[in-house]
């Protein structure tokens, strides 16, 4: 466990990083975030800041809630942790590369949570259905709590089912699902996330937080 000393660990398997200084009212809505094939490029298990590169019109969702002082929350699974394919080190590396990609876009993360539990991973990680990792809502939860939000009225844009059952679970009312259908799930409304027209509507439901 001595990689683990230095970084922003909750526990052994639970990332939380305040990543700006903003300070937010209480109250607000928040977009959340899936990161791997929401944000950047899906690699698999990304442990390589070199090969990371964002995909494409995600940065300007980000810059308008941070224009509109939307908080900006990233919720991200990292089972690669738990099967000892990398560490927290890392996954470090890689997300810094990430966030400083987006800056250079001018779109700021405001907060990251990673879930490194998993029930095929390895000692303390070794966490069947963890409440931390999507599809449960935990990390959604943590970030309201540390940070004050409105659930209800909070985004989440992700690639995998799983993150669209997360923010149902947390209480969210609207999701984006990357090459996803309109759907319904339980009292989620789910839009796709496909072509510059979706982004446009993404954006446009941000600015009206």
């Amino acid at each position: 466990m001595a990689e683990h000393a230095g970084f922003p660990l909750a526990e052994p398997g639970l990332w939380v990083e305040r990543t700006s200084t903003t300070n937010f009212p209480a109250g607000r809505a928040a977009l959340f975030l899936d990161r791997d094939g929401t944000i950047n490029v899906d690699t698999g298990y990304p442990d390589d800041p070199s090969a990371v590169a964002l995909r494409d019109g995600i940065a300007p969702v980000i810059e308008a809630a941070n224009q509109c002082g939307i908080p900006v929350v990233v919720v991200t699974n990292q089972s690669g942790i738990a099967r000892g394919y990398f560490g927290w080190e890392a996954f470090a590396r890689v997300n810094g590369r990430v966030l400083d990609l987006l800056g250079e876009r001018n779109a700021f993360v405001d907060m990251v949570l990673a879930c490194a539990y998993h029930e095929a991973g390895r000692g303390a990680l070794a966490v069947a259905d963890h409440p931390m990792r999507k599809p449960n809502p935990g990390m959604l939860l943590e970030a309201g709590r540390r940070l004050g939000l409105d659930l209800k009225r909070s985004l989440i844009v992700g690639d995998k089912p799983a993150d669209m059952q997360a923010g149902q679970r947390a209480g969210l009312e609207r999701g984006w699902l990357v090459e996803g259908e309109i759907s319904t799930m339980g009292g989620l409304s789910v839009s796709p996330l496909r072509d510059a027209t979706d982004l446009e509507g993404l954006v446009t439901c941000v600015r009206s937080l």
